[in-house]
């Protein structure tokens, strides 16, 4: 094994026994009993069941986190990439087809030794706990519907980078990266209307109070809203949720249907307002600049990095392609990733905080929000306690007490400030 192999070895074994760890201490941290801000709404047999379901979720994620990392050494190990090569190019499809073709069978593998986690998750774990909503129909139609879109809009799209790659010249990153940056677009464009609407169904919500609470609330904030959708996300899942999507004339508010059902209206105005701080913070325009950002580096770096010998040398390749490069490239970068992962998570909780105070400043009623976060959380069994070293690594989101603790010194200054 040379260099690059040593590297990518390295790295996978680091991020791999780095999120062993955190799993591990995440776990632990989950408490006996209920914090004292939840004893309103948890007891002890509530606190002990989320621990359990917490394990049981961990221990899957272990599972699927060693069995992928078994995977791919033994495939590396036994020449699974080489094999694969040789046997699409006897084909004889010609180097665009065959370059496709190469990453779809990867991708398709990684898909199958998933499933079997997927479901057990879904059917299992899921299930056990009250949250599986999901009937075996639609959960396979969820899975066809989901490899014919990610073909009817990957394969175009991996195609045109390896195109571009092949016959571009110096300048192919450049191509690739405003090529990709026009599909990201136009997909946030058309996904509201048509993409999402093929795995839930988006009703406009009834006049009622909801609604004019709704709009009463974007109205004093300036905020326009075209379009308000109730989504039967009960079909699924019995867990709570609410976003934004879109831009434009195509952005949507979608509020889950167990949202509605289980939440009151300043609760449901409470939420609303979190996203609308997205919006108005800039959070949205944000993340997608430094995603559009992300891929032009990951562009430049294939650059330099598709056709070189060492890499190939690496996977034991007898001959050198695109195809295979764009597969190895993506495995040269998991370093940065480990290292740009918690960076950007990080920005991620930040802005989450920015948007409960943009939230508690403009709602009528402030502790709507505090009281509708600690509803969603121990609906959905959430770990009250994460780890900090998890929460590192993994959460976007920051840990509930932290939020809260946050909403309320926004509120504790204000009320001195009025009373001055």
């Amino acid at each position: 094994m040379n260099g690059y192999g040593w590297i990518i070895l390295i790295a996978l074994l680091t991020g791999y026994l780095l999120q062993v760890v955190a799993t591990r201490l995440n776990v632990a941290a989950m408490p006996a009993t209920p914090p004292p801000l939840f004893t309103d709404l948890v007891d002890t047999a509530t606190c002990q069941r989320s621990r359990a379901y917490a394990e049981e979720k961990s221990r899957l994620e272990l599972w699927v986190a060693t069995l992928d990392l078994a995977a791919l050494l033994l495939w590396w190990w036994w020449g699974g990439f080489n094999t694969l090569d040789q046997w699409t190019r006897s084909l004889a499809w010609g180097a665009l087809p065959t370059g496709v073709l190469y990453i779809v069978v990867l991708m398709l593998l990684g898909r199958l030794i998933s499933l079997p986690f997927s479901v057990y998750g879904t059917f299992v774990i899921e299930e056990r706990y009250g949250f599986n909503k999901t009937t075996p129909r639609t959960y396979i139609l969820d899975r066809i519907k989901g490899m014919v879109l990610a073909a009817c809009l990957g394969i175009p799209l991996l195609s045109g980078i390896l195109w571009f790659f092949g016959y571009a010249g110096s300048q192919a990153w450049l191509y690739c990266w405003g090529a990709t940056t026009a599909f990201l677009l136009m997909v946030q464009y058309i996904a509201p209307v048509w993409l999402m609407p093929l795995f839930n169904r988006f009703t406009p919500l009834e006049e009622g109070a909801l609604k004019k609470a709704i709009l009463d609330y974007t109205g004093s904030v300036g905020f326009a809203v075209a379009d308000i959708f109730e989504v039967d996300g009960s079909r699924r899942s019995s867990k709570a949720n609410a976003f934004f999507t879109g831009f434009g004339k195509s952005r949507r508010i979608a509020l889950f249907d167990t949202l509605i059902n289980h939440y009151s209206i300043p609760e449901l105005v409470a939420v609303l307002a979190h996203e609308v701080g997205h919006q108005k913070k800039r959070h949205i325009v944000q993340s997608l600049l430094f995603g559009i950002a992300h891929m032009g580096l990951m562009f430049y770096l294939m650059s330099i990095f598709l056709s070189e010998p060492g890499l190939f040398a690496a996977f034991q390749m007898e001959e050198i392609s695109l195809y295979a490069g764009l597969t190895f490239f993506g495995l040269l970068f998991t370093p940065l990733d480990l290292i740009l992962g918690p960076i950007m998570k990080g920005v991620s909780r930040k802005n989450e905080f920015q948007a409960d105070r943009f939230a508690v400043e403009t709602i009528p009623d402030r502790r709507a929000l505090v009281t509708a976060l600690k509803k969603l959380s121990v609906d959905n069994l959430s770990n009250l306690t994460p780890h900090p070293f998890y929460v590192i690594l993994n959460y976007s989101h920051p840990p509930l007490l932290e939020r809260i603790a946050a909403i309320e010194a926004v509120e504790a200054v204000e009320a001195v400030g009025d009373g001055g």
